[in-house]
């Protein structure tokens, strides 16, 4: 079932949104890119004459209540996007009365799921390497289900539209599936378009294909690069990592973050990519600072030849041509993870260079895929989100697709 095909009419819907939004000290939204995204499908749910129940997670609390990331904090600011009141259920596993209550064109929005362990189905509380964890675990996964049935019972309709939460077999994202029938469970807009824009990199390819990997450690970004080994004619690799792939070839980072104990693997990718005929291209000089701060004082120098005490916080001037050189030639362009410490505006002329010549190739005709928090934060804070072919609001799902694994919050619907 899709959702263009169903009507909502006299329905309880529940729906699965990624609202896992940032708030500064105040609970002030700071992004609310997450939020405007998952509109479409609440709006054509409520249009429809359907009553609407919204579930999110918001941050990491494990399984326990903590007030600073109470989903109450947004509720004014959905209810605004809605253009209708919205209540509250203080209590996610306690709410089919307020469920129940729901009449068409009424919204009701759940607390924190993690406030739950059963959301995420982990035992708390007990090492891995514990002889009662097994146990312990079996006997989590049996309340996980428990857990999906309750939020089930609220509805009549289950629509999943949190692709940043699609990689995780959660309570909320996949078990609750289970206790739908196939026509009462379907993807949401978002959804569907994070889907297309996936096969649009992995199976409709035009090339040259380059492909910029930022990020600060080369081993969470290791499964995705080697997938990406096998699809693209440019890898650009950048952000932190650089400094390991810059040590592991006998530079002087000062320093520099840095994974030690991944040297190796950094050599073993350059020599992968030469095995594979994959233009590699790493970082030549940066612009170093004397400290981890915007004002820091900074230089221009290689990025094997950075004094003590200095770090690298952007690329330099000869790595950018040579970066934006590869992307503004390119017909399908993937960017995760920026190219220096963007948050600080004097390190954040890379990141932007970069965002840049993704537009000018967009508006060449390059299918142009922008995806993980930091790359969103980026072409935002640039004001270039709408001049890109997509922005997906999913990080470790849209790198966990583009490794050509299967997503639980798909599958739990798709089969």
């Amino acid at each position: 079932m899709t959702i263009d095909n169903f009507n909502f009419n006299g329905k309880k819907a529940i729906v699965r949104v990624d609202f896992n939004v940032p708030l500064d000290e105040n609970g002030n939204i700071t992004d609310d890119t997450r939020i405007r995204g998952a509109l479409p499908t609440l709006k054509k749910i409520l249009a429809d004459g359907g009553s609407l129940i919204i579930m999110s997670h918001m941050g990491k609390p494990k399984g326990k209540v903590n007030p600073k990331l109470s989903l109450s904090q947004i509720k004014d600011a959905v209810a605004k996007y809605l253009e209708r009141p919205v209540e509250f259920a203080e209590d996610c596993a306690k709410a089919a009365d307020k469920a129940a209550a729901l009449k068409p064109g009424e919204v009701l929005l759940l607390e924190n799921l993690r406030f739950y362990p059963e959301e995420e189905g982990k035992p708390v509380g007990i090492d891995k390497e514990d002889p009662a964890y097994d146990a312990a675990k079996k006997e989590m996964k049996e309340r996980q289900k428990e857990f999906a049935k309750t939020l089930a019972g609220y509805a009549d309709v289950y629509v999943n539209d949190a692709f940043g939460t699609a990689h995780r077999r959660h309570a909320s994202t996949a078990v609750i599936a289970d206790y739908f029938d196939a026509d009462h469970k379907m993807l949401g807009y978002l959804m569907e378009k994070e889907v297309k824009a996936v096969d649009n990199i992995l199976s409709d390819i035009k090339h040259p294909f380059t492909a910029i990997m930022g990020g600060s450690k080369v081993s969470t970004k290791i499964g995705i690069i080697e997938n990406l080994m096998d699809k693209v004619d440019n890898l650009i690799l950048c952000g932190g990592m650089t400094y390991t792939f810059a040590k592991a070839l006998g530079g002087k980072i000062g320093i520099s973050i840095c994974e030690d104990d991944k040297l190796q693997l950094a050599l073993d990718i350059i020599e992968k990519a030469k095995q594979k005929g994959v233009n590699l291209l790493l970082a030549v000089d940066c612009v170093a600072g004397d400290a981890f701060k915007n004002d820091a004082n900074t230089m221009i120098c290689s990025v094997k030849e950075i004094p003590d005490g200095w770090e690298g916080l952007d690329i330099g001037p000869e790595t950018t041509k040579l970066f934006c050189d590869a992307i503004k030639n390119a017909k399908t362009i993937l960017w995760n993870g920026p190219a220096g410490v963007f948050e600080f505006d004097n390190f954040a002329k890379g990141s932007r260079a970069i965002a840049e010549a993704i537009v000018e190739a967009t508006k060449n005709g390059a299918f142009s895929l922008v995806g993980g928090g930091d790359s969103v934060a980026c072409v935002n804070k640039f004001g270039l989100a709408d001049q890109v072919s997509y922005v997906s609001t999913g990080g470790g799902a849209l790198l966990e697709a583009i490794e050509g694994k299967v997503l639980p919050g798909i599958a739990a619907i798709r089969g």
